[in-house]
């Protein structure tokens, strides 16, 4: 266990992780002081970044022993992606005995460079009813620092060297090359498709935050697993079979879930019927058409919520998912007469995607996410020149002062 924090090589210009974990991809991600806590791989984890190293922290398992509450303290349950409070006294405490860390022993962790052989490793995982087994495909001696390494270079994908991908998008194409430099660093990760096929399921007409709070309720009803620190307790996501129990569409209508109850509570039956969830994870050794087919078999699930899973766990680089987003940037940043229709019919959804690839090659599920996180309300703040900030700045303190 990562009890002190650990640093591994990576450039800010590979991976920028405010970007890349608040653009959309996954839900369960949330800013507590000083880091990005979440849950990955049956582990409760704290990341960070410099220019030029990743940070991690592996601060409990899911599964393990709740910590009990403290002698005088109220045990106080709140959801997993609710920032810690910044008034909590034991939190500072903690806070700022880890920031107090002898300074020889901190230059130590943040070079430290792990070297043993994890570029290119890729995670198998292997899932029963109340389990989640990590196996690495390599020789065996690894310790946990190797193994909290490997799955994050797993799940970031950062066997792809992504400046060569922005550099080849802006020689082909004038618009990432105006709107890419105050996005660098975003990249697609590489999910589990279960956690993955269902949250989406929920982002049908939603927005982002909404999301996130019925992932974490999701979590919070059926997930078997859980890990308690400091009144904050976080969960493995639920496997397929408890989502396909009895009443369990009743009791999403209940938390709030509306029609999506029937289509969680629907799909996790039909892939029951399938075999369970390794159906889903072998949808990764298909070709893309192929498995985007069989997800839209899924109640719930249309060609964007397919394509959503098809990038973002499957493997499948190519998938665009075009959304409103998504077809206005045709129409307004590319003038093309796509983003003109009245209706995104099928046959529109498929030139836009076509259209797409034609420009950015065999990822250009990664180009289109950028362009993606760049069109979001909570970044617009990015595009705005250096100059105009000065400017704005200026007229800020002008008001104040009258």
């Amino acid at each position: 266990m990562a009890t002190f924090w650990r640093a591994f090589p990576c450039n800010k210009a590979e991976l920028d992780l405010g970007l890349t974990l608040a653009c959309g991809q996954s839900f369960r991600w949330a800013m507590v002081p000083g880091a990005i806590s979440g849950v990955l791989a049956g582990r409760v984890w704290r990341l960070s970044q410099t220019d030029t190293h990743i940070r991690y922290q592996v601060i409990g398992r899911v599964g393990d022993k709740p910590t009990p509450s403290r002698p005088g303290r109220r045990n106080q349950k709140r959801k997993s992606n609710t920032p810690l409070e910044p008034n909590n006294e034991t939190v500072q405490k903690k806070i700022k005995s880890e920031k107090n860390v002898d300074t020889k022993k901190q230059t130590e962790m943040m070079t430290q460079a792990i070297t043993s052989n994890t570029e290119g490793t890729k995670i198998s995982k292997i899932k029963t009813e109340d389990t989640e087994e990590v196996t690495l495909k390599t020789e065996a001696g690894l310790t946990e620092d190797d193994i909290c390494v490997s799955i994050l270079r797993d799940y970031f994908q950062l066997d792809v060297k992504l400046t060569d991908l922005y550099e080849q998008w802006c020689k082909d194409d004038p618009h990432f090359k105006q709107v890419s430099p105050n996005f660098t660093g975003i990249r697609m990760l590489r999910q589990d498709p279960v956690e993955n096929l269902f949250s989406f399921i929920c982002s049908s007409n939603n927005h982002i935050s909404r999301i996130s709070g019925m992932v974490e309720r999701l979590c919070e009803a059926y997930s078997t697993q859980q890990y308690e620190l400091y009144g904050v307790t976080y969960y493995a996501f639920p496997t397929v079979s408890a989502l396909a129990g009895r009443g369990v569409e009743e009791r999403l209508r209940k938390l709030g879930f509306g029609y999506r109850a029937r289509y969680i509570s629907e799909t996790a039956q039909y892939i029951m019927k399938q075999g369970g969830e390794s159906w889903l994870y072998n949808l990764r050794t298909l070709p893309y058409e192929e498995a985007k087919a069989e997800l839209m078999k899924l109640s719930g699930v249309g060609a964007k919520v397919a394509d959503c899973v098809c990038l973002m766990s499957l493997d499948k680089t190519g998938a665009i998912p075009v959304d409103t987003h998504v077809w206005q940037i045709v129409h307004r940043d590319y003038k093309h007469k796509l983003g003109t229709t009245k209706t995104l019919t099928d046959k529109t959804y498929k030139e836009i995607g076509d259209f797409f690839r034609q420009i950015w090659g065999p990822y250009a599920g990664w180009a289109h996410s950028v362009l993606f996180a760049a069109d979001l309300r909570k970044f617009q703040e990015r595009k705005t020149s250096p100059e105009k900030k000065a400017v704005a700045k200026k007229l800020t303190k002008k008001k104040k002062s009258r």
